[in-house]
């Protein structure tokens, strides 16, 4: 490696200007917006890599070969202001500035609230980039100071704050791991917030697929100032600096810059059921038929069933697209009967196909595999228990065979979802070679842009069987990108209380890196299975994210089963109802998530960050705005401390609707049958049927106002439409706006409907939440009338 220093400048073209380094490397500088710079060094002048899959700004869509990595396309390109001295360039925008000086480092300044320019983030003054003599490894150095905040990376384990340790991306498929401690994982998404000692926060995102480290204050050089460092195996040194000022817009950026989130259809919002252990049994038919049979006899509400892949096995080993019908006969009529039963099914499929696969001789001879880098044949890795090769997913031909096979497979015998699983691509020769869409790529540049591509080729089946419908895809690992295809969660985890605990931590990594929607495999994956209390614990935490899912593989051979301890199974029926109630706030988010770029769940200090306690490690997080969950995480804890945030108006909890003041620490009884909800004071939640079969039973019945205890307003948006179209977009919705007033006489509420979806002569009603606790009082009217009760009914249509 060698330090970068000297530059001169060289050109501006546009929102791009150049400089020269050290006479033969060129360092760019964009303009993209007034909140948005990106630097982007070409070694020698030349682009290692010249496409990039992840950036997918405003209005574009990446092109399946990708999009060339100069490309502006989609950002707005606003004026700016430039000087140049012998010494120092200075590129000022409307809200950023960045200085170039020597030895080679950037310094960032943002305007503050009074217009004042305020340094935000530096290079490290002493050797700021670095890059491979003989290689094309590179390294980008930023400055530490003590007060600043590191979060982001994705899917992490450990604290949410990031601070102090060293971590790494190089997609793994880390079954069994420990929530706390294991590095590296599934998802590869280089990208992190820093909330810096001005209290400004700002992103960094590194559009590199290679392997790479980022070391957050583990790594200690007495040659150099205190510094972060960032440092990949291969690639170009490509990064965008993006302006908050709050950690939320950081977030919401990053989706703006790598695409918006996908809208799936609402029953991907019900419980999915689903198990290793009934599609490897002998009698899987039988097993997976009874599975409908239970969830009737137990009253739990399900709106999916996920089917793993022992579906497709010969023998003990798994081979995509092949049907086992010694185990299961009748794969159409036993997905007959689960959606005759309300029951959507996803099926596992895999990108790699074993060397013993029946199609694995005439794909090898089309050339539908990732090369090997030193003989004409293709690259065979270790692949569950034998030896397979993985598909190229940069060839058309292969992805026209995937979209056949998923349509044929899966689509025609009424299998509507896919479950894209074990795509970590875990190829460790990193020279071998993919098509490229006709221009070859080393592998070891772009190892998760496969999970990208099979997803994407998943969706386009999908789409192309079903136009009508939004398609509803799952994936485990993915890069920059992966939120406009599919749904997620953390992977195969294992039976453990600190599983539990840092799963939460690891979803909200992932949310504030700009993936929404996902969840957890609920009661551990692997290892033993849960006792009760945990089983309950883990459920009532596993309701309260996007995806819900209680998913197992355990060594013992047991099944988690909502029913499989019936001295707490009222307790799992009563969360998974819970979770039917909010099923109107939960589909709301999701579509929220979509137009708005809104996280679904987020950590409290997200929404409150004048509030320094929020700061502190916890375990508690936001469900969008309005609902902060207080999950039990602690083995036999009968108590919940939680500290409310202080938000203005204050909190009440959910269930008993005593009102407590924010900016204190409270404690809560938090029997094994609790979950503690707080609800923000001053809003509104709309509530559907607990005891719904389904969620297309979940519409908007009741609203929940939870009164302002003094002066303020709140707007609360509530959407309907039918659940699985497009035609939303053409406005067939029913939207509530919602409009809270707290004022000395009282609280005053106004709804108004819009969209051309008809109600019908559905009810609802109108509860307050707080009268007759704590003393509360607090009138209410509705579009101009008295509520003479705590509880009136009103038609829909009527607003």
């Amino acid at each position: 490696m060698k330090a970068l220093k000297h530059w001169s400048p060289l050109s501006t073209d546009g929102n791009r200007v150049d400089l020269e380094v050290d006479g033969r490397h060129l360092f760019s500088i964009f303009v993209l917006e007034d909140d948005v710079v990106r630097v982007l060094l070409q070694n020698n002048k030349e682009l290692r890599q010249g496409r990039t899959w992840s950036i997918q700004p405003h209005g574009t869509t990446v092109p399946w070969e990708g999009r060339s990595r100069l490309s502006t396309e989609g950002f707005s390109l606003p004026q700016f202001k430039q000087e140049v001295s012998d010494d120092k360039l200075v590129i000022e925008t409307a809200k950023l500035r960045v200085t170039v000086v020597t030895p080679l480092a950037l310094i960032w300044d943002a305007k503050d609230e009074n217009g004042e320019w305020i340094n935000i983030a530096a290079d490290r003054p002493t050797h700021a980039y670095m890059l491979g003599l003989r290689d094309n490894k590179n390294s980008h150095f930023l400055r530490r100071h003590k007060s600043d905040r590191y979060y982001g990376l994705g899917e992490k384990a450990g604290n949410l704050q990031r601070n102090g340790r060293r971590y790494e991306m190089r997609n793994l498929d880390a079954m069994g791991y420990d929530a706390e401690t294991t590095d590296p994982l599934y998802k590869h998404l280089p990208f992190t917030i820093t909330k810096s000692e001005s209290g400004i926060a700002y992103g960094v995102f590194y559009d590199n697929l290679a392997t790479c480290w980022f070391d957050l204050g583990n790594e200690l050089d007495n040659y150099h100032v205190a510094y972060r460092a960032y440092r990949c195996e291969d690639g170009d040194l490509d990064y965008y600096f993006t302006l908050g000022p709050t950690i939320k817009e950081v977030t919401k950026a990053q989706v703006r810059l790598t695409g918006k989130t996908a809208f799936p259809p609402k029953w991907s919002l019900g419980y999915s059921g689903s198990t290793m252990s009934y599609t490897d049994a002998p009698n899987a038919q039988e097993q997976l038929e009874g599975f409908i049979d239970l969830v009737e006899e137990h009253a739990i509400p399900c709106d999916s069933f996920q089917l793993s892949s022992g579906y497709t096995s010969i023998g003990n080993l798994r081979y995509v697209f092949n049907w086992n019908y010694d185990k299961i006969p009748d794969p159409k009529g036993m997905t007959d009967k689960f959606l005759k039963a309300g029951i959507n099914l996803a099926a596992n499929i895999k990108p790699c196909l074993l060397t013993s696969h029946p199609a694995y001789e005439d794909l090898a001879k089309r050339g539908l595999f990732i090369k090997d880098s030193e003989a004409d044949q293709p690259e065979i890795s270790l692949y569950w228990d034998s030896d397979g090769s993985h598909l190229d997913f940069t060839k058309q031909e292969t992805i026209d065979w995937w979209k056949q096979n998923v349509t044929d497979q899966l689509l025609a015998r009424g299998i509507g979802s896919t479950w894209n699983d074990n795509n970590e691509y875990e190829i460790w020769d990193f020279k071998a070679q993919c098509d490229g869409f006709g221009e070859p790529i080393d592998v070891g540049l772009i190892r998760p842009l496969f999970s990208l591509l099979m997803m994407r080729a998943s969706e386009e089946a999908q789409l192309e069987f079903a136009p009508a419908e939004r398609p509803y895809l799952i994936s485990r690992s993915g890069c920059p990108g992966l939120q406009r295809h599919v749904q997620t969660w953390t992977g195969d985890n294992r039976t453990a209380w600190n599983n539990l605990k840092y799963n939460v931590k690891m979803g909200l990594g992932l949310s504030m890196s700009g993936i929404y929607n996902i969840g957890h495999d609920v009661g551990g994956f692997s290892g033993d299975r849960p006792d009760p209390e945990l089983f309950v614990r883990w459920v009532q935490n596993g309701v309260m994210h996007p995806r819900f899912t209680i998913h197992s593989w355990n060594d013992d051979h047991t099944v988690n089963e909502a029913w499989m301890y019936p001295e707490v199974t009222p307790m799992i029926r009563a969360a998974m109802q819970l979770r039917q109630q909010l099923l109107p706030y939960f589909y709301t988010l999701l579509w929220r998530a979509h137009v708005n770029d809104e996280p679904m769940i987020r950590p409290t200090l997200m929404d409150h960050e004048d509030d320094t306690n929020t700061f502190a490690e916890n375990d508690d997080f936001m469900l969008g705005d309005d609902i902060l969950v207080a999950s039990v995480v602690e083995e036999r804890a009968r108590t919940r401390e939680v500290y409310l945030p202080n938000n203005g108006t204050g909190w009440y909890e959910f269930d008993t609707g005593i009102y407590h003041a924010g900016g204190q620490t409270i404690t809560v009884d938090a029997p094994l049958e609790r979950l503690p909800l707080f609800v923000r004071a001053g809003t509104v939640i709309p509530l559907a049927n607990a005891f719904a079969k389904n969620t297309t039973e979940c519409h908007v019945e009741e609203l929940a106002v939870f009164p302002f205890q003094g002066t303020g307003t709140r707007t609360t948006t509530v959407f309907e439409d039918d659940g699985i179209s497009h035609q939303w977009e053409q406005g067939e919705h029913s939207t509530l706006e919602i409009h809270l007033t707290g004022k000395s006489s009282g609280n005053e509420l106004v709804v108004k409907r819009s969209g051309t979806l008809e109600p019908g002569e559905r009810q609802i009603t109108v509860s307050v939440a707080g009268l007759g606790t704590n003393g509360l009082d607090i009138p209410l009217s509705m579009n101009g009338e008295t509520l003479p009760s705590a509880s009136m009914a009103f038609a829909l249509s009527e607003f």
